[in-house]
Protein backbone atom coordinates (compact mmCIF):
# COMPACT_ATOMS: atom_id res chain seq x y z
CA UNK A 1 0.00 0.00 0.00
CA UNK A 2 1.31 3.39 -0.79
CA UNK A 3 -0.23 6.50 1.15
CA UNK A 4 1.81 9.11 -0.39
CA UNK A 5 2.49 9.15 -4.12
CA UNK A 6 2.25 11.15 -7.13
CA UNK A 7 0.99 11.26 -10.63
CA UNK A 8 2.00 13.59 -13.47
CA UNK A 9 3.64 16.12 -10.87
CA UNK A 10 5.77 18.77 -12.02
CA UNK A 11 7.25 21.40 -9.67
CA UNK A 12 8.87 24.65 -11.00
CA UNK A 13 10.57 27.51 -9.53
CA UNK A 14 9.99 31.03 -11.63
CA UNK A 15 8.68 29.34 -14.11
CA UNK A 16 11.32 26.97 -14.62
CA UNK A 17 10.40 23.10 -14.35
CA UNK A 18 12.51 21.00 -11.95
CA UNK A 19 10.55 18.15 -11.27
CA UNK A 20 8.84 16.89 -14.60
CA UNK A 21 6.04 14.97 -14.90
CA UNK A 22 6.84 12.41 -12.55
CA UNK A 23 5.06 9.57 -11.16
CA UNK A 24 6.23 7.76 -7.91
CA UNK A 25 4.21 5.94 -4.77
CA UNK A 26 6.19 5.83 -1.27
CA UNK A 27 6.17 2.16 0.03
CA UNK A 28 4.76 2.23 3.56
CA UNK A 29 6.05 1.55 6.69
CA UNK A 30 9.72 1.67 4.72
CA UNK A 31 12.39 3.72 4.48
CA UNK A 32 12.96 5.41 0.54
CA UNK A 33 16.08 7.57 0.03
CA UNK A 34 16.41 10.21 -2.92
CA UNK A 35 19.27 10.18 -4.28
CA UNK A 36 20.60 12.17 -6.98
CA UNK A 37 23.52 14.99 -8.16
CA UNK A 38 23.16 18.48 -6.85
CA UNK A 39 20.49 20.23 -8.54
CA UNK A 40 18.64 17.10 -9.75
CA UNK A 41 15.14 18.06 -7.93
CA UNK A 42 16.00 16.04 -5.04
CA UNK A 43 14.98 18.54 -2.08
CA UNK A 44 12.22 20.03 -4.53
CA UNK A 45 10.55 16.73 -5.10
CA UNK A 46 10.24 16.53 -1.03
CA UNK A 47 9.34 19.93 -0.37
CA UNK A 48 6.23 18.86 -2.99
CA UNK A 49 5.49 16.07 -0.87
CA UNK A 50 5.16 18.02 1.98
CA UNK A 51 2.43 20.12 0.50
CA UNK A 52 5.66 23.32 1.07
CA UNK A 53 5.78 23.93 -3.15
CA UNK A 54 2.28 24.03 -5.15
CA UNK A 55 2.30 21.74 -8.41
CA UNK A 56 2.87 23.84 -11.56
CA UNK A 57 0.84 20.42 -13.01
CA UNK A 58 0.16 17.00 -11.44
CA UNK A 59 -1.23 16.00 -8.15
CA UNK A 60 0.34 14.71 -4.92
CA UNK A 61 -2.19 12.12 -3.16
CA UNK A 62 -2.28 11.40 0.82
CA UNK A 63 -4.46 8.36 1.42
CA UNK A 64 -5.94 9.10 -2.66
CA UNK A 65 -6.95 12.34 -1.46
CA UNK A 66 -5.55 15.81 -3.52
CA UNK A 67 -2.73 16.87 -0.64
CA UNK A 68 -3.42 20.59 -1.68
CA UNK A 69 -6.96 20.34 -0.96
CA UNK A 70 -6.86 18.77 2.31
CA UNK A 71 -6.46 21.63 5.34
CA UNK A 72 -3.40 22.71 6.97
CA UNK A 73 -4.01 21.01 10.47
CA UNK A 74 -4.93 18.20 8.57
CA UNK A 75 -2.19 17.52 6.57
CA UNK A 76 0.10 18.65 9.62
CA UNK A 77 -1.69 15.27 11.64
CA UNK A 78 -0.08 13.44 9.02
CA UNK A 79 2.89 14.34 7.46
CA UNK A 80 6.16 15.50 9.50
CA UNK A 81 8.78 17.49 7.47
CA UNK A 82 12.28 18.26 8.83
CA UNK A 83 13.89 20.82 6.29
CA UNK A 84 17.43 21.19 5.76
CA UNK A 85 19.45 23.08 8.15
CA UNK A 86 16.31 24.11 9.94
CA UNK A 87 17.06 27.33 12.52
CA UNK A 88 15.51 28.21 15.76
CA UNK A 89 14.55 31.06 17.81
CA UNK A 90 17.51 32.05 19.85
CA UNK A 91 17.22 30.91 23.34
CA UNK A 92 14.82 28.17 22.69
CA UNK A 93 14.87 25.38 24.94
CA UNK A 94 14.72 21.56 23.71
CA UNK A 95 11.69 21.16 25.32
CA UNK A 96 10.13 23.91 23.80
CA UNK A 97 11.32 23.07 20.83
CA UNK A 98 9.41 19.71 20.72
CA UNK A 99 6.19 21.32 22.19
CA UNK A 100 5.86 23.20 18.94
CA UNK A 101 5.14 19.89 17.13
CA UNK A 102 1.70 19.79 18.89
CA UNK A 103 0.78 22.91 17.23
CA UNK A 104 -1.40 21.28 14.77
CA UNK A 105 -3.60 20.36 17.87
CA UNK A 106 -4.20 23.21 19.63
CA UNK A 107 -7.37 25.11 18.91
CA UNK A 108 -9.33 28.11 21.01
CA UNK A 109 -10.87 25.15 22.07
CA UNK A 110 -8.46 22.81 23.26
CA UNK A 111 -5.24 24.14 24.61
CA UNK A 112 -2.27 22.03 26.09
CA UNK A 113 -3.23 18.67 27.02
CA UNK A 114 -1.91 15.24 29.39
CA UNK A 115 -1.91 13.98 25.72
CA UNK A 116 0.46 16.54 23.95
CA UNK A 117 2.33 16.74 27.75
CA UNK A 118 2.84 12.99 27.34
CA UNK A 119 4.02 12.99 23.50
CA UNK A 120 6.72 15.71 24.13
CA UNK A 121 8.13 13.66 26.94
CA UNK A 122 7.79 10.60 24.89
CA UNK A 123 9.66 12.11 22.03
CA UNK A 124 12.79 13.64 24.30
CA UNK A 125 12.87 9.81 25.79
CA UNK A 126 12.56 8.15 22.09
CA UNK A 127 16.04 10.30 20.61
CA UNK A 128 17.72 10.44 23.70
CA UNK A 129 17.17 14.13 25.05
CA UNK A 130 15.23 13.92 28.32
CA UNK A 131 18.36 15.12 30.23
CA UNK A 132 19.02 18.09 28.32
CA UNK A 133 15.10 19.06 27.61
CA UNK A 134 16.00 22.02 29.68
CA UNK A 135 19.27 23.04 27.64
CA UNK A 136 19.25 26.18 24.92
CA UNK A 137 18.94 24.74 21.57
CA UNK A 138 22.46 27.26 21.40
CA UNK A 139 25.09 24.75 23.34
CA UNK A 140 23.86 21.95 21.82
CA UNK A 141 26.42 19.52 19.71
CA UNK A 142 25.59 19.26 15.98
CA UNK A 143 24.07 15.75 16.34
CA UNK A 144 22.02 16.67 19.77
CA UNK A 145 20.38 19.81 17.72
CA UNK A 146 19.33 17.31 15.02
CA UNK A 147 17.93 14.72 17.61
CA UNK A 148 16.22 17.54 19.15
CA UNK A 149 14.50 18.59 15.60
CA UNK A 150 13.60 15.05 15.28
CA UNK A 151 12.06 14.62 18.55
CA UNK A 152 9.76 17.86 17.30
CA UNK A 153 8.57 15.64 14.49
CA UNK A 154 8.29 12.90 16.98
CA UNK A 155 6.16 14.98 18.71
CA UNK A 156 3.80 16.00 15.73
CA UNK A 157 2.49 12.25 15.77
CA UNK A 158 2.60 11.63 12.35
CA UNK A 159 2.83 8.35 10.16
CA UNK A 160 5.00 9.82 8.04
CA UNK A 161 7.98 11.87 8.44
CA UNK A 162 9.71 13.94 5.20
CA UNK A 163 13.53 14.80 6.53
CA UNK A 164 15.99 16.60 3.45
CA UNK A 165 19.05 15.71 3.90
CA UNK A 166 18.99 14.98 7.71
CA UNK A 167 23.28 14.24 8.11
CA UNK A 168 24.28 17.44 6.08
CA UNK A 169 27.27 19.28 8.34
CA UNK A 170 27.29 16.87 10.63
CA UNK A 171 30.29 14.49 11.25
CA UNK A 172 31.01 10.95 10.75
CA UNK A 173 29.55 9.49 14.23
CA UNK A 174 26.90 11.87 14.23
CA UNK A 175 25.53 10.70 11.28
CA UNK A 176 25.78 7.59 11.82
CA UNK A 177 23.82 8.45 15.22
CA UNK A 178 20.82 10.05 13.45
CA UNK A 179 20.19 7.44 10.96
CA UNK A 180 20.75 5.04 13.22
CA UNK A 181 17.89 6.59 15.17
CA UNK A 182 16.00 7.05 12.19
CA UNK A 183 16.03 3.40 11.54
CA UNK A 184 14.71 2.46 14.83
CA UNK A 185 11.97 4.47 14.33
CA UNK A 186 11.26 2.95 11.46
CA UNK A 187 11.99 -0.46 12.98
CA UNK A 188 9.94 -0.14 16.43
CA UNK A 189 7.00 2.61 15.76
CA UNK A 190 6.62 1.55 11.77
CA UNK A 191 7.05 4.81 10.44
CA UNK A 192 7.26 5.53 6.91
CA UNK A 193 10.56 7.74 6.35
CA UNK A 194 11.78 9.56 3.00
CA UNK A 195 15.08 11.37 3.36
CA UNK A 196 17.18 13.06 1.02
CA UNK A 197 20.43 11.91 1.23
CA UNK A 198 23.82 12.53 -0.65
CA UNK A 199 25.92 9.48 0.85
CA UNK A 200 25.42 6.47 -1.43
CA UNK A 201 26.43 4.27 0.67
CA UNK A 202 24.80 5.06 4.00
CA UNK A 203 21.51 5.25 1.43
CA UNK A 204 22.16 1.35 0.95
CA UNK A 205 22.42 0.31 4.73
CA UNK A 206 19.48 2.51 5.82
CA UNK A 207 16.95 2.15 2.92
CA UNK A 208 14.46 -0.27 2.08
CA UNK A 209 14.03 1.63 -1.07
CA UNK A 210 16.15 3.86 -3.68
CA UNK A 211 14.73 6.39 -6.06
CA UNK A 212 17.78 7.82 -8.19
CA UNK A 213 16.70 11.05 -9.65
CA UNK A 214 18.65 12.71 -12.57
CA UNK A 215 17.04 16.07 -14.36
CA UNK A 216 14.05 16.14 -12.47
CA UNK A 217 12.96 12.92 -13.69
CA UNK A 218 13.05 8.87 -11.73
CA UNK A 219 15.94 7.42 -13.40
CA UNK A 220 15.56 4.14 -11.35
CA UNK A 221 13.46 3.15 -8.34
CA UNK A 222 13.60 -0.22 -6.27
CA UNK A 223 15.69 -1.70 -3.36
CA UNK A 224 19.16 -0.44 -3.08
CA UNK A 225 20.52 -4.07 -4.83
CA UNK A 226 18.01 -3.40 -7.78
CA UNK A 227 18.98 0.71 -7.94
CA UNK A 228 22.62 0.74 -6.88
CA UNK A 229 24.32 0.02 -10.52
CA UNK A 230 27.87 0.87 -11.70
CA UNK A 231 25.73 2.61 -14.50
CA UNK A 232 23.50 4.39 -12.08
CA UNK A 233 26.18 5.73 -11.01
CA UNK A 234 27.75 6.92 -14.55
CA UNK A 235 24.80 8.05 -15.64
CA UNK A 236 23.39 9.98 -12.39
CA UNK A 237 26.20 11.48 -10.86
CA UNK A 238 28.47 11.53 -14.33
CA UNK A 239 30.96 9.36 -11.92
CA UNK A 240 32.90 5.80 -12.91
CA UNK A 241 33.13 3.69 -9.34
CA UNK A 242 32.95 -0.11 -8.68
CA UNK A 243 29.87 -1.93 -6.64
CA UNK A 244 30.78 -4.26 -4.24
CA UNK A 245 29.07 -5.83 -1.12
CA UNK A 246 29.53 -3.63 1.93
CA UNK A 247 31.64 -6.23 4.38
CA UNK A 248 29.72 -4.90 7.07
CA UNK A 249 25.65 -4.27 6.23
CA UNK A 250 26.15 -6.90 2.98
CA UNK A 251 24.56 -4.21 0.77
CA UNK A 252 25.77 -3.01 -2.30
CA UNK A 253 28.90 -0.32 -1.76
CA UNK A 254 30.19 2.04 -4.14
CA UNK A 255 33.74 2.54 -4.60
CA UNK A 256 34.74 5.88 -6.92
CA UNK A 257 36.89 5.65 -9.91
CA UNK A 258 38.59 8.94 -9.39
CA UNK A 259 40.79 11.10 -11.78
CA UNK A 260 44.07 10.07 -9.90
CA UNK A 261 42.93 6.02 -9.91
CA UNK A 262 42.49 6.40 -13.41
CA UNK A 263 46.13 7.59 -14.51
CA UNK A 264 47.40 5.21 -12.05
CA UNK A 265 45.90 2.92 -13.79
CA UNK A 266 46.47 3.89 -17.86
CA UNK A 267 50.21 4.07 -16.29
CA UNK A 268 50.03 0.24 -15.27
CA UNK A 269 48.12 -0.87 -18.23
CA UNK A 270 51.47 1.20 -20.22
CA UNK A 271 53.90 -0.36 -18.00
CA UNK A 272 52.23 -3.87 -18.83
CA UNK A 273 52.59 -3.60 -22.51
CA UNK A 274 55.90 -2.74 -22.52
CA UNK A 275 56.90 -5.09 -20.20
CA UNK A 276 55.69 -8.28 -22.51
Amino acid sequence: MNRLSTRRLTLAYDGVPIIKNLDLAIPEGKITALVGANGCGKSTLLRGLARLLKPRNGTVYLDAADLFKLSTKEVAKQLGILPQGPVAPEGLTVRDLVALGRYPYQNWLQQWSKEDERLVALALATTGMTELAERSLDTLSGGQRQRAWIAMALAQDTEILLLDEPTTFLDLAHQIEVLDLLLELNQTQGRTLVMVLHDLNQACRYADYLVAVKEGCVYAHGTPMQVMTEAMVREVFGLGCRIVEDPVAGTPMCIPVGRKLKISQEVALKGDRFST
